[in-house]
């Protein structure tokens, strides 16, 4: 992708020095608590079970610890990292530029969300933004999360490299910030536990991954060759099946929330060809056609 010299965007928010840390009390209380009541026994129940919830990402430890605050610290990015930030922002700019002629095209006008690059942890409208959970949009305040050493990780782990990978991500998350403009994004999350629930999330996910498309078919002048493969790699790694079947060694489609790989690239697919926000009708189509 060609992005190196072109205008970065000014809705990036710099939090990489902030840092999550734990207020103390809260935990000695607890623990103070339990012991009185049922001995050590129940101290030694009350840690095994905080360990737990720890390793599996359920509990936050400084929940236990009493809270915690954001603290300013000296932070000094590799260039290498550096220059990912700088991506980002480019990125976001195509975005902006993308869906304000988009909107004013069907007659609306376009609203950018802020992207808050962040490292390790960071607290959001939408609870505490951690780095294991990758790239996330927040409805709640508007804005995209993002820790950077995600690409690490997309790279790696799910054998997605390349800078056009990169970008079909934050894409995606800016689709989910389209939807949430439109209103869809309410009506499905009014809808959370009940049992159409996760249909209706896959339904959700996919129509952001069209939407990414369409921003691939306006950005086209920028687009080097391989690069739609590698938004297509991206799109097939992080589909649900991919992951089930690479994390637990089996496939459970009635747990899919943001749909299959093949589904995932065909919609991807269909907004690079289409170029228009008004065809992404995966809520208007019978779930198994989807």
């Amino acid at each position: 992708m060609k992005w190196k010299g072109r205008r970065g965007s000014t809705n990036v928010e710099d939090v990489r020095g902030r840092r999550v840390v734990a207020r103390a009390g809260g935990l000695g209380m607890l623990l103070n608590l339990v012991g009185r009541t049922f001995g050590m026994k129940g101290v030694l129940v009350l840690l095994v079970l905080g360990l737990v919830g720890w390793q599996m990402g359920l509990l936050d430890p400084a929940t236990l610890m009493g809270g915690s605050q954001v603290k300013e610290t000296a932070y000094q990015p590799s260039p290498e990292e550096q220059e990912r930030f700088e991506f980002v922002r480019v990125v976001l700019a195509d975005t902006e530029d993308i869906w304000a002629r988009e909107f004013k095209r069907v007659g609306g006008q376009y609203q950018a969300p802020e992207l808050v690059v962040y490292s390790r942890q960071y607290p959001t409208a939408c609870g505490m933004g951690d780095a294991r959970m990758g790239p996330f949009y927040c409805p709640a305040d508007r804005k995209i999360y993002i820790d950077l050493t995600f690409y690490d990780e997309l790279a790696r782990t799910f054998e997605a490299p390349g800078d056009f990978a990169q970008a079909y991500v934050i894409a995606h998350e800016v689709g989910h910030h389209v939807q949430n403009l439109l209103g869809i994004s309410g009506q499905v999350a009014a809808l959370r536990g009940r049992p159409e629930y996760n249909q209706h999330s896959v339904r959700l996910e996919l129509q952001a991954d069209y939407l990414a498309g369409v921003w691939a078919h306006h950005n086209r002048q920028y687009l080097e060759r391989g690069d739609i493969e590698e938004a297509m790699q991206a799109a097939n790694q992080i589909g649900d099946d991919a992951i089930q079947l690479r994390t637990q060694g089996r496939v459970v489609p009635h747990a899919f929330t943001h749909g299959s790989s093949e589904q995932r690239m065909r919609w991807f697919r269909r907004g690079l060809e289409s170029g228009r926000i008004e065809e992404g009708g995966t809520f208007e189509m019978p779930f198994e056609r989807l």
